[in-house]
């Protein structure tokens, strides 16, 4: 009777990453800081370097990247939604309470983790956590035979990782300051609101002094060319047309539809997810594609073929969300 050879499992790792410890361990190592909004963070650069690091210390392919974080009543804020569009890259959001504690995401890490050790998707996998929450996860995923490779963030002092988290991994690895210091900035301090009507008048001031969205995108290099050929109107203005010869919406109407898409969004994710974006003006291209898209919805046509048209949207809701955090702005010409 023959008997059955044995076929080696290909080696293959997932990573596990748990955002609120290593953004909370981070911010206070490498910034003293003990609130999430006290610092920025380069998220997508940092997943990549996370990447690399494991694609040196560990044998096989990479499946992907899991991340985990939370937010209020499950809604991703802008960062999130960015992470979320990247390559090979899972988000997975638990809720974040009103006492700014993390529910349900050692379960959905433990799930995630276990499912892929049980299919023999992975032979190894990295978990960068230290709650002694992710413990189970760690015993899930040893009894289907997958290696766990435990990361953590260098401490301030002491440890910032649970001893049985420790104990039960079978190796553990330190992230450097060093490592994770070009991913982590300083939150810029916003202005203190001014009363309520300071602020209308600020924002209607002609005379104002700090330059409006549309006069700093001027300064960029547009995403779409402009079109050749199209001469001025009276008062210096382009007219917006496309490829058809036909003209786009107006300024007037362009601003209008970008502060109404802004108040939606301010009334949907809340003044906490919208103040990530601040300072601007340049949107994450995940963001201006929804902005667009949602302008189109309102429009009723493409938009597309009229970039002058979409820099008086990004405009109108810059104003928007400026009116919202007492920040005064001029209006272009």
């Amino acid at each position: 009777m023959a008997t059955s050879e044995h076929v080696p499992q290909p080696a293959r790792y997932a990573v596990f990453v748990d955002a609120g410890y290593l953004y909370a361990a981070s911010g206070a190592l490498l910034l003293d800081a003990t609130s999430r909004r006290e610092y920025r963070v380069a998220a997508e650069q940092l997943i990549n370097a996370l990447i690399d690091y494991a694609a040196k210390e560990l044998r096989g392919e990479l499946l992907r990247v899991y991340w985990f974080d939370a937010a209020p009543r499950r809604q991703p804020t802008v960062d999130q939604r960015v992470i979320a569009n990247l390559p090979r890259v899972k988000l997975r959001l638990g809720n974040l309470n009103a006492q700014g504690q993390q529910k349900g995401v050692d379960a959905q890490l433990r799930a995630d983790l276990e499912a892929l050790a049980r299919h023999r998707a992975i032979t190894d996998a990295v978990l960068l956590a230290g709650d002694e929450d992710m413990l189970p996860a760690v015993e899930a995923a040893q009894r289907y035979g997958v290696l766990v490779h435990l990361w953590g963030v260098e401490p301030t002092h002491g440890s910032n990782q649970a001893e049985w988290l420790v104990w039960e991994s079978d190796t553990v690895e330190v992230l450097s300051a060093d490592f994770l210091r070009p991913y982590f900035t300083k939150a810029k301090a916003l202005p203190v609101p001014p009363a309520a009507a300071s602020r209308e008048a600020a924002v209607h001031s002609k005379n104002s002094s700090v330059p409006s969205p549309a006069q700093v995108f001027a300064g960029r290099s547009p995403s779409t060319r402009p079109i050749p050929g199209v001469g001025t109107r009276p008062g210096g203005a382009l007219p917006s047309s496309g490829h058809n010869g036909k003209l786009g919406p107006d300024r007037h109407q362009m601003e209008e539809i970008g502060e109404h898409v802004a108040q939606k969004w301010i009334f949907e994710r809340g003044r906490d997810n919208i103040r990530d974006l601040l300072p601007g003006p340049i949107l994450p291209p995940v963001i201006d594609k929804e902005l667009l898209i949602e302008a189109e919805k309102e429009l009723g046509r493409s938009l597309r073929p009229y970039q002058e048209a979409r820099t008086w949207l990004r405009d109108g809701f810059w104003e928007r969300v400026y009116r919202e955090f007492g920040i005064g702005i001029g209006k272009s010409g």
